[in-house]
């Protein structure tokens, strides 16, 4: 649960896209050498705290531990005051380094910079966050077979698509912890297409571009990677 070099602005995406209440990292400050920062949830915002190691310690606020892991050991039991409010976060789910961040948010990022004319810096605060995307993709029709541009929406564990980007109710949300796989498709007269096999209903979708449909097939395959990696969390959890 140590990501070296994340930016602050991309631990809180990831915390709230994908995280839950508890869920924590720990990551390289940019203020010293010898300062981390803990990055914790609770509720729909993310906390920082800074840790000091020593050398021979790490220091968190008036308390002193002589491992990482007695820090961790201690705040799961010990609540942190986390928030103006006085929120109780408490440190229950470690987020693994070894999770795939997509890297497609770098190249998003630096475009919207480029249509704004701002630097990419100015946009940090503001950027997309990770696990999220949005656009315009033509969609095939269940019963009759014609195909409609609908406006997508991605966020949390949910795909929504709506009649434009103006609507404000969605036509359909589709719950991607029933999604079994997302992969392009070939079988279509049209090209840049991909699919989403649910159940009941394989959805078919297709993008104007065909780095467009890569980008959606990227961010669609990690998130169900993430839904699986938390189902096993907690299967786990429920074995021991």
């Amino acid at each position: 649960w140590y990501h070296d070099n994340l930016t602050r602005h991309a631990a809180e995406a990831l915390l709230l896209s994908n995280g839950q209440d508890g869920s924590y990292l720990l990551r390289k400050s940019n203020e010293r050498d010898d300062l981390y920062s803990l990055s914790v949830r609770g509720k729909d915002s993310v906390k920082h705290f800074h840790v000091e190691h020593t050398g021979t310690s790490f220091k968190f606020g008036f308390n002193e531990f002589s491992s990482l892991k007695e820090l961790v050991m201690h705040f799961a039991n010990q609540p942190l005051i986390g928030s103006e409010t006085g929120t109780l976060i408490v440190l229950k789910h470690p987020y693994p380094q070894q999770v795939e961040e997509p890297s497609i948010y770098e190249s998003v990022r630096v475009h919207t910079a480029m249509q704004t004319g701002r630097t990419e810096s100015d946009l940090v605060p503001s950027a997309p966050s990770l696990g999220t995307k949005e656009g315009y993709l033509v969609k095939q029709g269940k019963i009759v077979k014609n195909w409609k541009t609908r406006w997508f929406t991605l966020h949390r564990n949910e795909l929504k698509y709506f009649k434009d980007q103006t609507a404000t109710e969605p036509i359909r949300a589709l719950d991607l912890t029933e999604c079994s796989a997302v992969q392009f498709d070939y079988s279509q007269e049209r090209v840049n297409c991909f699919c989403l096999v649910f159940p009941l209903r394989t959805y078919y979708l297709c993008a104007k571009t065909g780095i467009e449909a890569d980008e959606w097939i990227k961010i669609l395959r990690w998130k169900l990677s993430q839904i699986r990696r938390q189902l096993e969390e907690r299967n786990a959890t429920l074995s021991s």
